[in-house]
């Protein structure tokens, strides 16, 4: 008997060995990149191909998935990219690159719906959430934009430079219509004409200028060269650096995230894209910042009260809990937000509302004109508003434009995971912190060496002449790191063209201003002035820009990359000043001027070109 207890046992060990054995688990780990561009791709799919293990990858684009052996097949998948199957063959090592997809998608299948995990070392997500991550989920086309509002603005017109030589604008750092005409394109679309605000477009892109040395805060470039559409017009660059000021030396952030929960924000690209990319910001937060969470639906309501940004858990849990469902009062949602935002107010500190929305809200007992003006008058309180757009079908990027304007923010349209990392991660500093605000530009052109000239872009953002000395007059916010470009198209005295000046003026004296003995060979002057971010009494900067044109191709990668979106720009919107120019053009000048591209936006700018030139070709 003793003897068959012991034989018992003996088996007993073997099978308990042979178990653990089995059970025994090995770590391959890795990075997945876009084979184009090499950037990280957050939210890649790693899955044990015949089984449910599976893991994301994570904001580095890095994974790390258990397996049992290392035997078997790992298939990568992403919305956009080709699947990719690869066998481990004894590698705990696998770096993966992925490529673009030649078929554009048009839904997204949903095979598998365990539960996996967004972030290493975070509480695990549903897949229904982890979907949110993934590139822009389309809608059927001819349901994109329903209901869609956009502000309708004609081109601005050339202006004669002795009748008009001074040209006044606000800046704008805004990239929204870029991203959102991206959404149009990727789903085989071309946008609305007034969904695309070129400035926008050419502001989407960072350049390279030299950072500033002396007190201001920005330092100001200029070249000028022909225009690519048209050799016998100038095109004039003005372009914007500002300081870049390191994250830990940045002040502290009082933020309120006011969420648009409401029935409208259901679909994966809105709340739960929403979610996602705010974890992201929330990841970016100091022990000194403090986060609370309003949201508005059928009524506005606290989710969070004021958080430390150490609490990181605390406040993503309170994001992932939010559902949506109910009307839209974005008035009270707004009024909420302010109050908390004033109860918590820093004084040295960032104190900034984070509105996220498609923008399809009413604002309750108020008007637009009353929620505006609350929005302006909280701005003169200290307390400044970024929006950030979501969705398709019912947006509404007029209204948005707006209130970030009122707010002194920035606004940015969120279409995909890679989006809501470039604005909320990659641009964090430029997003949240600004460094100069009430930015005006005023150009005077030298009539002895310009016929006339006109602003490309930014007919929302002009401005009266007499704005420019009005301290009063709110203007556009230059965000720590931020570039703003500005483009003029110049017809020089001289050329033959079709555009013809006035005549004459019979009750008005003639002074003629076409010598060259005071001014040299200038073509033009430029003057602007900005605020410190808690100053009310702005600073005047001066520079000349002289009559000396640069030959295309020997201008820097700054000018011709802002000169292919330009032109695209105005191919998108079949532009009356599109003298000479197509989808070829802004290619060759694309591809010429692609630089470092370190985070691969410029190559996906030329696959954008591409795929309008098809689109223009069906």
């Amino acid at each position: 008997m003793k003897k068959l207890m012991d034989a018992m046992r003996i088996s007993g060990l073997i099978l308990i060995s042979a178990a653990m054995l089995n059970a025994q688990t090995i770590t391959i780990s890795g990075k997945v990149t876009d084979f184009d561009s090499g950037e990280d791709l957050p939210g890649v799919n790693v899955l044990l191909k015949g089984t449910s293990t599976g893991v994301n990858t994570d904001l580095d684009g890095k994974y790390s998935i258990k397996v049992s052996s290392l035997k078997g097949i790992l298939v990568f998948s992403y919305i956009g990219m080709e699947k990719k199957e690869v066998s481990i063959k004894g590698r705990t090592v696998i770096d993966v690159k992925m490529e673009a997809s030649v078929s554009q998608l048009s839904e997204v299948v949903v095979t598998d719906k365990s539960v996996r995990n967004i972030f290493s070392g975070r509480k695990a997500v549903s897949y229904e959430e982890e979907i949110a991550y993934l590139p822009t989920i389309a809608e059927p086309p001819n349901h994109q934009a329903d209901t869609e509002e956009y502000e309708g603005l004609d081109e601005n017109t050339f202006q004669e430079a002795t009748q008009h030589p001074l040209s006044t604008f606000s800046i704008d750092v805004d990239a929204a219509s870029y991203s959102n005409m991206r959404r149009f394109i990727n789903n085989g679309q071309n946008p609305p004409k007034d969904a695309v605000r070129i400035e926008e477009m050419i502001n989407y892109f960072n350049y390279d200028y030299k950072q500033p040395t002396g007190q201001d805060p920005f330092s100001i470039n200029t070249e000028v060269a022909p225009a690519p559409w048209d050799e016998k017009h100038q095109l004039v660059q003005i372009g914007l650096q500002g300081k870049v000021i390191p994250t830990e030396n940045l002040p502290a952030s009082n933020l309120v995230f006011l969420l648009d929960v409401s029935g409208s924000m259901f679909a994966q690209n809105k709340l739960p894209l929403l979610k996602s990319g705010l974890k992201m910001l929330v990841d970016q937060l100091r022990e000194e910042d403090k986060v609370s969470i309003v949201v508005y639906a059928g009524a506005a309501g606290c989710v969070l009260p004021p958080t430390s940004g150490k609490e990181k858990d605390k406040i993503i849990d309170a994001l992932q809990n939010l559902q949506a469902g109910g009307s839209t009062a974005g008035g009270a949602g707004i009024e909420l937000a302010y109050k908390i935002a004033k109860e918590n107010f820093m004084k040295e500190g960032n104190n900034r509302i984070i509105l996220a929305t498609d923008g399809d809200f009413n604002v309750g007992a108020s008007s637009n004109e009353a929620m505006e003006d609350l929005i302006e008058m909280k701005r003169k309180e200290g307390v400044f508003l970024t929006v950030l757009g979501f969705g398709m079908g019912n947006y509404k990027d007029s209204k948005m434009e707006i209130l970030a304007d009122k707010g002194n923010g920035n606004y940015a349209y969120i279409d995909n995971i890679l989006e809501a990392k470039k604005v909320l991660v990659n641009e964090f500093g430029g997003t949240l912190f600004t460094i100069a605000k009430d930015v005006k530009i005023q150009v005077e052109f030298n009539p002895a060496n310009v016929t006339a000239y006109r602003l490309i872009g930014y007919e929302n953002r002009k401005l009266n002449n007499e704005d420019f000395n009005n301290d009063k007059k709110d203007a556009g916010e230059l965000g720590s790191g931020h570039t703003v470009t500005a483009l003029y198209e110049i017809i020089p005295k001289g050329v033959n063209s079709y555009f013809k000046p006035i005549d004459d003026l019979k009750y008005q004296e003639n002074k003629q201003k076409t010598e060259k003995v005071a001014y040299g060979d200038e073509l033009l002057t430029v003057k602007f002035r900005y605020k410190a971010p808690n100053e009310e009494v702005s600073q005047l900067i001066v520079k000349t820009v002289d009559n000396t044109i640069t030959a295309l191709g020997k201008t820097s990668d700054n000018f011709r990359w802002s000169a292919a979106v330009a032109t695209y720009g105005m191919l998108l919107k079949d532009s009356d000043y599109l003298e000479k120019g197509d989808y070829k053009l802004v290619t060759d000048l694309a591809q010429s001027a692609k630089g470092k591209d370190e985070n691969g936006y410029r190559i996906e700018f030329i696959k954008l070109v591409e795929s309008s030139s098809l689109l223009a070709k069906n």
